[in-house]
């Protein structure tokens, strides 16, 4: 894998109509920040050939609102990403892109918030790229890192809806 895309899931109802938070879905701006963050991305250039989205329902529907960036992207749904450690989220995401260029999980905080800092800590990223992810990484936040061949990553970019911005 040379890059790794954590993409955390937009904005979602406070509760479901099963109340499981499982079940919980995207509000409606959360669909729009979603797909926001999708046309950045594909406007930077990003290609993404795998993506490992939770089988959460907020997961899923930040995935399909999404995924018109990505239309060859190969997705996966993995229920051991719901609510998944940080630790766990990496393992995952190495084992499926071992022989991938770039994967994307779709996932929860906090483990995806904790990965990204534990990434750039692993990376020496620029001092005031960590603060800002440190003080937040809310909803249809999206962090990129290049994975070196070493397996060393390098943060690249850390992307907020326009509302934290």
């Amino acid at each position: 894998m040379d890059r790794l895309i954590l993409f955390r899931h937009g904005k979602a109802e406070p509760d479901s109509f099963s109340g499981d938070d499982f079940d919980r879905r995207l509000q409606p701006r959360g669909q729009s920040e979603a797909a926001e963050m999708g046309e950045r991305l594909a406007a930077q250039g990003v290609a993404v050939d795998l993506v490992l989205v939770s089988a959460a329902e907020r997961t899923r529907e930040t995935w399909d609102a999404l995924a018109a960036a990505f239309p060859q992207a190969e997705v996966r749904f993995e229920d051991d990403l719901y609510l998944a450690e940080s630790a766990a989220i990496r393992r995952i995401a190495e084992a499926a892109g071992a022989d991938r260029k770039a994967v994307m999980v779709v996932g929860h905080n906090p483990g995806l918030h904790e990965l990204t800092l534990r990434l750039m800590l692993e990376g020496g990223a620029d001092p005031a790229l960590f603060s800002k992810a440190q003080r937040n990484f809310p909803t249809a936040a999206v962090a990129l890192f290049a994975i070196g061949p070493d397996g060393r990553p390098q943060a690249e970019d850390l992307l907020l809806p326009e509302r934290w911005a």
